[in-house]
């Protein structure tokens, strides 16, 4: 999940990553700064009004949350591109990791407000897809999927599913912005949300006898 967040366990893990510590939580557990960090190392290089434009907010609030980001190491100026009138700002990282299960222990509700934040970004980016799907060519509109599936597992096959998805995944070619200019021709960005997602409140199947039958209860996910 280069946009947002990845467990110690997916691929390429400590490859251009910053690992989430009690400062760094804090400052991403806002929609608009996940969004932002998203976006910054999605496009690359940006301007707050740019951002702001993108993001649906005025240039103030853009800049103030480039400060806060870049105050906990998420953004850097690009003095590079940057002028007397206008400052650039590029992302310092392309993959944000969360794996202290002590910062987990300790911050639950900043844990909680930053998984709402990464939730609440998939969800714009789907409804974004949604959006441009009518318009999309038909070779790309026929790769679109989304689809539920339910299974019943122990957390440890939970986890062994999780780390084969990533490994599939692995084999694929990131997107970054450097790397756009080297994709073969006709290749564009494709984001692959994966969510596993417990139901512990959901009661496993049950038998009913009633004399000599058996009926079951179909589940749907």
């Amino acid at each position: 999940m280069t946009d947002a967040v990845e467990r110690p366990d997916g691929p390429n893990v400590g490859e251009d990553a910053v690992v989430l510590d009690a400062k760094g939580l804090r400052a991403m557990a806002h929609p608009v700064r996940v969004h932002m960090v998203g976006l910054l190392r999605r496009y690359g290089p940006s301007t707050a009004t740019r951002l702001a434009e993108r993001l649906g907010v005025n240039s103030g609030t853009a800049s103030y949350h480039l400060r806060q980001l870049g105050a906990a190491g998420f953004v850097e100026e690009d003095t590079e591109r940057g002028n007397a009138r206008e400052r650039w700002w590029r992302s310092v990282h392309q993959m944000t990791e969360l794996n202290d299960r002590e910062l987990v222990d300790r911050e639950p509700e900043a844990i909680l407000a930053f998984l709402q934040s990464v939730a609440t970004t998939y969800t714009l980016r789907t409804q974004q897809t949604l959006n441009e799907l009518q318009t999309m060519p038909s070779a790309w509109r026929d790769t679109f999927d989304m689809s539920d599936l339910a299974l019943r597992l122990t957390p440890e096959e939970a986890i062994a599913l999780r780390q084969e998805l990533r490994a599939v995944i692995a084999r694929y070619r990131r997107d970054t912005p450097e790397a756009a200019a080297s994709a073969p021709g006709g290749a564009e960005r494709v984001g692959v949300i994966t969510q596993l997602l417990p139901e512990l409140d959901t009661p496993a199947p049950s038998e009913v006898h009633s004399g000599p039958e058996t009926m079951t209860e179909a589940e749907t996910s």
